[in-house]
């Protein structure tokens, strides 16, 4: 795992044994088919790679192809440690996409990556359902 920053951005990328258990780990292939994890920016967000070699980020949640938007992936020599941050994921307690607020310092915390396994798997199955269930009223 390489994090630090690039210019204004927090990265996290991973190597390529990584990349596969994340992959597998915050179930990708349920979510976003024919999709590999390459690494984390900016907490938010994920960074895939399609099967045809598109790179692009994608919120955590919801993990919605529809959602995703080009990425050129920085030269990971090039990224700036940062102690602060290391081993961390900033995570919004209520997530932006249920009306959680990003300026609310109570709406936020860290959590470590298995947590955020965790979490990142219990909203998207919670955005899945209210999706469900909305296309069935």
């Amino acid at each position: 795992m390489n994090e630090g920053w690039h210019n204004d951005e927090y990265l996290v990328l991973l190597s390529q044994a990584e990349s596969v258990t994340a992959t597998a780990k915050y179930k990708l292939p349920q979510y976003l088919p024919g999709h590999t994890l390459v690494g984390f920016r900016g907490w938010d967000d994920f960074i895939v790679l399609s099967s045809a070699g598109v790179m692009c980020s994608v919120p955590t949640v919801p993990l919605d192809a529809s959602r995703s938007e080009p990425f050129g992936l920085p030269d990971s020599r090039t990224l700036k440690p940062d102690a602060r941050f290391e081993g961390k994921i900033k995570w919004y307690i209520k997530p932006l996409v249920f009306g959680g607020d990003p300026q609310d310092k109570d709406n936020l915390t860290w959590v470590t990556h298995e947590q955020h396994i965790e979490l990142v798997g219990w909203w998207n199955e919670q955005y899945k359902r209210l999706k469900e269930q909305a296309a069935g009223a």
